[in-house]
């Protein structure tokens, strides 16, 4: 799924591309920038509930390896498919979701030592609020 954002801005582009190039006597005007453009960071409407999902993601997966759980590396290997997804050309994203993870995983490893009943029930419903986020997140703003 292509986010609408990249869409419009392949199409932007591609209209910009298109258009005529004006002459003067001396030649084609182009543009020249005096310094490099540093990407811009871009915010998202749902970026609050991408980044409580990407908590939630390192949560998941710190318990289900604390447990030694069926699957335990699919939680982060899902958190690197959403960032290659949402992130891949923005820098200031992908790290504020990188780090949304590594707090989701670094408070469950500052309370949990050894897999106990308690840390089962909370991957539990970590899992379930992961969930409901992505189902709100994809079914609110997916194309």
């Amino acid at each position: 799924m292509i986010p609408i954002r990249r869409v419009l801005l392949c199409f932007v582009l591609g209209v910009l591309s298109a258009a005529p190039t004006f002459v003067s006597a001396q030649g084609p005007v182009t543009a020249v920038p005096d310094e490099p453009v540093a990407p811009k960071d871009v915010t998202v409407p749902y970026d609050d509930r991408l980044g409580r999902l990407a908590e939630v993601l390192g949560s998941v997966h710190y318990l289900r390896t604390l447990c030694k759980a069926r699957n335990g590396e699919e939680w982060r290997a899902r958190m690197q498919q959403l960032l290659d997804s949402e992130t891949k050309d923005e820098p200031g994203r992908k790290e504020k979701l990188t780090a949304a993870f590594n707090r989701g995983y670094r408070a469950f490893a500052s309370v949990y030592t050894d897999c106990t009943p308690a840390a089962i029930v909370a991957e539990e419903r970590y899992r379930n609020e992961g969930a409901t986020l992505a189902t709100e997140i994809t079914s609110r703003f997916g194309n």
